[in-house]
């Protein structure tokens, strides 16, 4: 193994675990960073085992992945009555989150949607409920990141090693 094929296997290895951290964790593009690392690994090997079509796959795997998120995002929200401001604070709540660990980005999304809908309206019911459907929606979302991105893994073992 060459110099550069080395270097690239290292690049690879780092973005795919923040690739696989990031399908947890809100604020990482974890798919974007799966698939650069997936295709810095068939890189190091000079697309030998992986080639274009499985790369095409995976690209569509990610970015089908990132509009998901989006979707079920705002659908949660908006399910539950949530303004634009709530959506706002459940990212930024979700931001803030990561510094509290797991607990934190598990309550940062509702604690910023109900803050974010109590400056459009000051009603707790309404907030309470952009809350719910902001977390909801941030859940539905991870899900579906979670699994597209062990698809793509698996899809990458399965034509590398088979």
């Amino acid at each position: 193994m060459d110099t550069t094929s080395i270097f690239l296997t290292i690049l690879a290895m780092i973005s795919i675990i923040g690739g696989i951290a990031g399908l947890v964790l809100p604020m990482l593009p974890g798919p974007l960073l799966l698939f650069i690392g997936l295709f810095l690994a068939a890189w190091s090997e000079d697309f030998i085992y992986v080639g274009t079509t499985t790369l095409i796959i995976l690209a569509l795997l990610m970015i089908v992945s990132h509009i998901l998120d989006v979707i079920a995002g705002a659908f949660g929200a908006k399910k539950f009555g949530a303004s634009r401001s709530a959506v706002f604070g459940a990212i930024i709540g979700a931001f803030i989150g990561i510094f509290f660990g797991l607990v934190g980005v598990f309550i940062g999304p509702f604690i910023g949607a109900v803050i974010g809908q109590l400056t459009v309206k000051n009603d707790w019911q309404t907030a309470g409920n952009a809350g719910i459907g902001a977390w909801i929606g941030l859940l539905l979302g991870t899900v579906t990141k979670m699994a597209i991105g062990i698809t793509m893994i698996a899809i990458f073992i399965a034509v590398r090693f088979f």
